[in-house]
């Protein structure tokens, strides 16, 4: 059974930074495709950020430059460091995952349907 639980959510301004991390159990980074999304009211999940088993990274391009996603393997840890927030930053942002490697021209399209697990979400505040 699959949990991801993430955490370090919070109220910032405009300009400050945070980092979010999830934990998860049932699956080891080290092995899974990862990534970060986002959701605010009334809008679609957006994807964030991913990182696969080999490390390689994808960025929504709203976030490239001041978000950096990692994952620590010995402490099967996932990681989004969020730099220069802005007001448009502000959603539930949610871990997910997923047992399958995924190739590498689809991997950069951070196709919602590719990650199946889910946490619960944290909340990102910006103003």
């Amino acid at each position: 059974h699959v949990q991801l639980v993430e955490s370090g959510g919070g109220s910032v301004q405009t300009g400050g930074s945070l980092r979010l991390s999830c934990a998860p159990s049932g699956l080891s980074v080290s092995d899974s495709s990862m990534a970060w999304f986002r959701q605010s009211p009334g809008k679609e999940p957006e994807a964030v950020a991913a990182i696969r088993r080999d490390d390689l990274t994808a960025y929504t391009d709203s976030v490239k430059g001041r978000f950096t996603i990692s994952k620590d393997n010995a402490e099967n840890s996932l990681f989004l460091q969020m730099s220069n927030l802005k007001p448009e930053d502000t959603a539930m942002y949610y871990c997910a995952a997923s047992h399958s490697f995924i190739l590498t021209p689809r991997f950069y399209r951070l196709e919602s349907s590719d990650y199946p697990y889910r946490g619960q979400g944290t909340q990102v505040t910006v103003s």
